[in-house]
Formats: C-alpha cells, sequence, structure tokens
C-alpha cells in the first residue's frame, strides 16, 4: 500500500482523462482484425496499466495468427513479465524480468520498441518501463536480422485484455494504449519526468505517426470504448459497458481497496479492486491503497448483495488488517459503522444512524482537520450531522488513516460491498464531484457537519498533492 499516492502530480502539464477497467471475472477484452498488414518488422507499443490481481498468470495483448503463430506479453503467476513471439510452433524472441509487479496501487508504463533491421542484435527489442530501460532479464532470446513479429499481418487477431489461447484475462486497468506500425521509439516519444517531482509521466501521444495498422485508444467514449482516437482502426468490444471507463489514470491515480491486505484471504475482490465480496470464514476487513494524515475525505460504499447473515461495516483504521487478529470496530482506533446503524470502537456499539441493507449507499466523511468522523445513508448525514469523535488518546498516536471494509466473525457469506472512491464500480445517477472537479458520487462530499459547512474530497493523487 502507499501513504502518499503514486503520481501525486498537480493538475499541469498533458492529462489522461480516462482509462478502461478490465475485470477477469467478466471475461472482458478488446479484438480487432487488420484489414492488409503493414510493417512486421518495425512497431512500438506504448501503454499504462494498474494491476488489480496479482498471483496469476494474466495477459495484456497478443496478435494471433494461429496457435503456432503469435506474439504476447503479460505476467506469469509469479508477477514477473514475460514477452515472446512464436514463429512455426518456435521462440523467436523472449524477455523475462527479474522485476515483479505487485504494487496495485501504482500505475506503470510499459513502452515495448521492436526493430528487427538493427545489425545488432541486442538494439532488435527494448523494454522501457516507466521511463526507464529494462535490462535485467531470467530469460532473453533476441529476434534473428529481419525477424518477422506477428503484429501488422491481416490475418492476425490482435486482442488486448486476454491470451492468445482466450483464457488468461487482464485484471486491472489500461490507458493511452499506442500501436505505431513502422515506427520504432523509445519511452521520451511518450513521456518525461517530471521536472518537480521527478515522476515519470505521459505526454500527448496525438502527433505521432501511427502507421497502417497502428492506433490510440484513449478510452474516452463509454459508449465506444473501442474507438480508435488515431484514425479508423477500432477495436471490437466484448463484455466491457459504460461503467468500465474510469477516471482513475496515470495522471489521476484514485485509491482502491488493498488486495495485499486481505485479512485470512475472507474477501474476494473484483471491478479493479473496488467491488468486495465477503466469503465464509472468520472475522475480516480490508483496507485502502491510500493513508491520508490530514485534510478531509470522503467515499461511497453500495451494498448491492446482502448475505445469509446480517452483519457488515464501514469506516476508518489506522491499522492495516494483517497486523490483527480482531474484527473491525474491536480495537481501540477503529471507526466502524454497523448496518445496525452503531459505530463500533474498542469493541463497544453507540448509537450513531440508521439501519442499512441490499441498495443503501453509505457515505463515509473523514474529517481529520476537526477530527469527527461522519456517515450517511442515501445521502442523508445521521446523527443530526454531530460527527464521531477521534480525538482521543487511542486516535491521536496514529500517523494514518485507512478506508475500510468489513465483517464480523462467520457472518454475511455473500455479501458485497462496492467501493466508490471518485471513479465507481457502479452506475452513477446524479453524478457529483468535490469542489475539485474530481469524482464521480451519488452524493455529494459537502456536508454541514456539527454546525460548520464542510468540503470533503475524493482520494485521488491530485488532491493527494493538494491537502495530503
Amino acid at each position: 500500500m502507499i501513504i502518499l499516492g503514486t503520481n501525486s502530480i498537480k493538475a499541469t502539464g498533458f492529462d489522461v482523462a480516462n482509462s478502461c477497467r478490465f475485470n477477469d471475472g467478466s471475461s472482458d477484452y478488446l479484438t480487432r482484425t487488420p484489414s492488409s498488414s503493414g510493417n512486421r518488422d518495425k512497431y512500438t507499443l506504448s501503454f499504462w496499466f494498474k494491476r488489480s490481481g496479482i498471483g496469476t498468470v494474466q495477459k495484456f495483448f497478443n496478435a494471433k495468427v494461429d496457435g503456432s503463430n503469435f506474439t504476447e506479453f503479460g505476467f506469469e503467476s509469479s508477477d514477473v513479465m514475460q514477452i515472446y513471439n512464436y514463429n512455426s510452433g518456435s521462440v523467436r524472441m523472449l524477455r523475462e524480468t527479474n522485476r515483479v509487479f505487485r504494487d496495485v496501487s501504482a500505475w506503470y508504463h510499459l513502452v515495448l520498441k521492436y526493430d528487427s533491421s538493427q545489425s545488432t542484435a541486442s538494439d532488435r527489442f527494448k523494454i522501457y518501463i516507466n521511463g526507464v530501460e529494462e535490462t535485467s532479464f531470467s530469460s532473453s532470446t533476441e529476434p534473428a536480422l529481419n525477424e518477422d513479429s506477428n503484429l501488422n499481418v491481416s490475418s492476425a487477431v490482435n486482442t488486448l485484455g486476454r491470451s492468445q489461447g482466450d483464457t488468461y484475462y487482464f485484471d486491472g486497468y489500461m490507458a493511452e494504449v499506442v500501436l505505431l506500425d513502422g515506427t520504432a521509439l523509445a519511452a521520451d516519444s511518450f513521456g518525461e519526468f517530471d521536472s518537480d517531482s521527478g515522476i515519470w509521466k505521459p505526454i500527448d501521444v496525438s502527433g505521432l505517426t501511427f502507421g497502417t495498422n497502428g492506433f490510440y485508444l484513449d478510452f474516452e467514449d463509454s459508449s465506444a470504448l473501442g474507438n480508435d482516437a488515431a484514425g479508423s482502426n477500432n477495436f471490437t468490444v466484448n463484455n466491457l459497458t459504460a461503467v468500465d471507463q474510469s477516471t482513475d489514470t496515470c495522471t489521476n491515480n484514485f485509491c482502491t481497496i488493498n488486495a495485499l491486505d486481505n485479512f485470512y484471504e475472507a474477501g474476494t475482490l473484483a471491478e479493479g479492486n473496488l467491488k468486495y465480496t465477503a466469503n465464509t470464514g472468520r472475522s475480516t476487513y480490508i483496507t485502502s491503497t491510500f493513508g491520508v494524515s490530514t485534510g478531509r475525505w470522503y467515499y461511497e460504499v453500495l451494498c448491492s448483495t446482502e448475505g445469509s447473515n446480517s452483519y457488515k461495516t464501514v469506516g476508518f483504521t489506522p491499522t492495516p488488517s494483517t497486523a490483527t487478529n480482531n474484527w473491525f470496530g474491536e480495537d481501540a482506533d477503529h471507526v466502524s459503522y454497523y448496518n445496525s446503524g452503531k459505530i463500533f470502537n474498542n469493541g463497544s456499539g453507540t448509537n450513531y444512524g440508521n439501519s442499512w441493507s441490499a441498495n443503501d449507499i453509505l457515505g463515509c466523511y473523514l474529517d481529520l482537520t476537526s477530527n469527527k468522523a461522519y456517515f450517511s445513508k442515501n445521502g442523508v448525514l445521521q446523527n443530526s450531522g454531530t460527527g464521531y469523535d477521534i480525538s482521543g488518546a487511542a486516535f491521536q498516536t496514529n500517523d494514518f488513516w485507512f478506508f475500510t471494509v468489513g465483517m464480523p466473525a462467520a457472518q454475511s457469506p455473500g455479501t458485497v460491498l462496492e467501493t466508490n472512491f471518485g471513479s465507481p464500480p457502479f452506475a452513477i445517477s446524479s453524478g457529483n464531484t468535490d469542489d475539485n472537479g474530481y469524482g464521480n458520487f451519488e452524493y455529494s462530499p459537502n456536508i454541514t457537519g456539527d454546525g460548520a459547512a464542510k468540503s470533503f474530497y475524493a482520494l485521488c493523487t491530485k488532491n493527494l498533492a493538494e491537502y495530503g
């Protein structure tokens, strides 16, 4: 997890508006078959990604002529990246990184530069990650001189989001997906290091030469997520819907649930680590990828499915769940709003508001300026707008707060809680933003609490750079 968000750059320079959220459980992918062949010996593929699932085989992209001729890349179950080209059933090019990719809070940038016409073998294929050439590989096979790839072949099905064997779906986010047909460029044609923070960030790619089969997927049309913004090489959408268009991007990274902090593995995650389903078993709670120590922050939770038993909870904690065997609300420093309407803290419940159940949306407000926590149900602030005091000694020893959903022991198997930190996994009917214009919420992040008007903010890195 991270404390201050990756890519915490203020709203300056080139901004990426949208990404596409791929859910492996829904078999999401995009496909396109070129109508004519392009340059098989020279291409550049660039895109940004943010992982959700880890520890499983997942494939980003492939170009498949048939089972003996394809180019493919993605992750192995060990979370290393593997890229290879098969021709006539043999490996003709291979890279497998020593580096692992397990940070589910971060956006990465990947550039693949292929030019098999180069006389020096090591110059024929290069990989750049976050602007830096990758040189450490556990396995590596150089392409032969003028070795054809399977990109840009008229009969090759190009697939984004799953493997050439129609399995191993990608789970996470992609943004700024670019293919240049006939041009081999390094990473600095797609990004630059921010002069203030040193963070690698995207630049405008619309002026590049895309070539016959090149494309630019910017995901800015929710009704046509496969639209090619650079021309007419559009992709066909499979199982993706408008709600899979996300504002979680490489220039404004949004908080999600932390897949690395799933206590007892008692819950499963989906929809870009925003949808949590409780399993049978022990007490569990799971925390956010972002932790904050100052400011005012807001998130929403939709109880989309209610399980066989009644107990479920939302709230805030300074303690990652892997550090405790307790249920959410038992420890002194937890603030847990149960579906019974009580707030639990230190194992004791206090009447606070109305009960909640299936189809209710909970608003969760953390005010670290006044040391108060507030909760709303379907837009109605609970406890007559009086916040729960978190200024006691137990709370003041904590440096950072995380945002949490959870269940008591063996309760609510099958309950589904969908979190919205500003880039929702469910349809929004009203569309509220914070005062900076970030987030997409069902209800307003602004309230009148304890007699004062207060503005709360979406958990994204542009807000963190300003208030966090």
